[in-house]
């Protein structure tokens, strides 16, 4: 039996609808194109149905990751006490060395995107940020060294 794992309710929402897309359209789509490619006649020797059939099984793989994680997410509600970082919150943080602002949302792993500012709670920084409050500093411990991080606001 697979262990839960922390998800917002964002999260779930957006892995539910990617989820709908791909047993939908994409499926839709993929089959469709794998009935026009055995109309070509032999598929021995055709690419675009080989190239189809390859895309199904990656398709019908993310379907079932998805699945998975659907049945074993467990929705974190946001802390009550906006006025610390927690499970949930938006957070900016200047960097007391280089000055650099950044925003994060802390956010289970599977829902990470260090593109879009999402840092999973199990990082070092969303570790050392948990149960600070505005103004307060806190030491991350990086693979580079220790850094020092001012927390701006939460949100």
């Amino acid at each position: 039996m697979t262990e839960g794992y922390a998800i917002t309710q964002e999260g779930l929402d957006a892995l539910r609808a990617e989820l709908e897309q791909l047993e939908g359209p994409a499926r839709r789509d993929i089959a469709e194109r794998i009935r026009i490619a055995r109309e070509w006649g032999d598929l021995k020797e055709n690419a675009e149905y080989h190239a189809a059939k390859e895309e199904q099984a990656h398709l019908e793989t993310r379907i079932l990751k998805l699945n998975e994680r659907e049945r074993n997410a467990v929705v974190v509600a946001a802390a009550s006490d906006a006025s610390v970082v927690a499970f949930g919150s938006t957070v900016e943080v200047r960097d007391e060395k280089s000055g650099k602002v950044a925003t994060y949302t802390l956010v289970g792993a599977a829902e990470a995107s260090a593109r879009d500012g999402r840092l999973s709670i199990e990082s070092p920084v969303a570790r050392a940020l948990i149960g600070a409050g505005e103004g307060e500093d806190v030491r991350v411990h990086t693979p580079t060294g220790v850094r020092t991080l001012h927390v701006v606001r939460v949100g």
